[in-house]
């Protein structure tokens, strides 16, 4: 009877393997959920021969994909080895322990200024900087603490973001100097009785540069949580409004207005905690300030730019994005950096490897906003033609892995895809894309680029399942 069982099992797994192996591309999309979406796909070897295309050349949102031409460019340009510098000049002398002047912190367009790549220390940097201003012997500032943000222009947000994100961690405003990622970090607690209203705290330290105005209430454990939070626009008052059933907790990263001033009010605090007293204003310099001859009093390098691409495409980080685009296009144009300069030189990049860029649109580098076009066939041509570039090993390894990290870590998982596929996924509503290099089971390698869009259920779980399926067809075909 176990020996008949096991046949049994035996010829099931043959046969769907066979079944796997035998369907098309065009079947496996014929039979998908979520029949009023488009679909494209595109899948190329490693020289890039289109093996199997559907709709490779309609155009498609890219969501997130997006990152991955940005990246590419922003390697491109700066290397894998590129690290920003920010550095704190003193205007002033020091006399007894006092700096008699001004310190002028100038923003370098460093996103990482955070606990992102500290360990989850988000006073990592300030901690730095307050050891090398008492090496020097400051123990006081008589003077006023200034940032010169005149590396970036004044716009804040790139062209098409929505202004019912701005509230969030993913669409912060974009300055030269920013800390801790241009949020605050709030904590809620429903640890009271039904009807009371939970306990909050926030980083940094229950800062007073934003106000919250706290109307949420704790619900009965049964009930669900439904999130509210909304800052005023152009402002720091931040209305929390959600429900939570009693005994929930939550934890939100909200957005700050003013990113240089939020910065400086921050390290401010720090400093005076820290042993170190500013007696001074703060100020926001956007014209920039003459800093030649000054004497550097604190310098913080951030890691190579390898790490940063690293961080940015396995988190689907869109401030990172854009902070790096607007330094690209300070450097290469010689002028303020802006989103749309910034993306003029990634446009100029993807024509000079060849892409046709007829067919790309980009209103934004991360690929949140609004009317950002591009095609399968150019995504994984820009995969294809990355391998032979000399930055292609930190492009490579920025890349989520399958069921391992980033944005992939719970996809894919019992699946011979899991470890085997790198690349990037991305997700706005009615959106879902994935691109990336998988060996199929043959040991060939295969550069696949699938984009789903205009399907109306709120569930991304049954597009990634038809993604996986397509996957699995590659895989087994080849």
């Amino acid at each position: 009877m176990k020996h008949l069982f096991r046949t049994a099992i035996l010829i099931l797994l043959f046969a769907t393997s066979d079944y796997l192996y035998a369907q098309n591309l065009g079947s496996v999309i014929e039979n998908a959920p979520n029949q009023e979406a488009f679909w494209s796909v595109t899948v190329r070897d490693h020289q890039g021969y289109i093996l199997e295309k559907h709709n490779s050349d309609k155009v498609i949102i890219p969501a997130s994909n997006q990152k991955l031409v940005t990246t590419a460019a922003l390697l491109d340009h700066f290397g894998a080895d590129y690290q920003f510098k920010t550095v704190i000049y003193g205007e002033g002398s020091l006399s007894e322990g006092t700096w008699d002047g001004d310190l002028i912190i100038v923003g370098s367009g460093d996103p990482s200024i955070s606990g992102d790549l500290y360990d989850g220390n988000r006073y990592h940097v300030f901690e730095s900087y307050v050891r090398q201003l008492k090496e020097a012997g400051i123990q006081r500032i008589n003077g006023k603490l200034i940032a010169d943000v005149s590396l970036f222009d004044e716009q804040v947000y790139p062209k098409g973001w929505d202004w019912y994100d701005f509230s969030f961690y993913y669409a912060v405003q974009v300055s030269p100097l920013s800390f801790n990622n241009n949020t605050v970090d709030l904590e809620v607690f429903a640890d009271g009785n039904i009807g009371d209203t939970p306990r909050i705290t926030w980083f940094p330290d229950s800062t007073d540069y934003v106000t919250f105005i706290n109307q949420q209430v704790i619900t009965h454990p049964n009930t669900e949580y439904d999130e509210y939070y909304r800052r005023e626009l152009g402002g720091n008052i931040i209305t929390l409004g959600s429900t939570l059933p009693q005994g929930y907790y939550e934890d939100e990263s909200l957005s700050v207005n003013d990113p240089p001033g939020y910065f400086l009010h921050s390290f401010r605090n720090y400093m005076a905690e820290n042993g170190i007293e500013v007696e001074g204003e703060l100020e926001v310099s956007y014209d920039g300030l003459q800093t030649s001859g000054m004497e550097p009093l604190a310098i913080h390098r951030s890691y190579p730019m390898g790490k940063l691409i690293e961080w940015t495409n396995k988190e689907s980080d869109n401030f990172y994005t854009e902070m790096m685009t607007k330094t690209l296009s300070a450097q290469k144009s010689g002028v303020k950096g802006s989103f749309e300069d910034g993306i003029s030189q990634i446009r100029d990049f993807l024509f000079e490897i060849g892409l046709d860029t007829i067919h790309v649109q980009m209103n934004d580098a991360s690929g949140m906003a609004g009317g950002n076009f591009n095609t399968t066939e150019n995504l994984s041509k820009l995969l294809v033609e990355m391998q032979s570039h000399e930055c292609f090993e930190a492009y490579f390894s920025s890349m989520s892995v399958a069921g391992i990290d980033g944005t992939l870590a719970h996809r894919m998982k019992g699946t011979p895809l899991y470890n085997n596929f790198k690349g990037k996924s991305g997700f706005v509503t009615g959106v879902r894309t994935l691109s990336g290099y998988m060996n199929a089971r043959s040991g060939k390698q295969l550069i696949v680029s699938i984009g789903t869009n205009n399907y109306i259920s709120e569930k991304v779980r049954p597009i990634d399942s038809v993604h996986e399926k397509i996957l699995m067809y590659l895989y087994n075909k080849y």
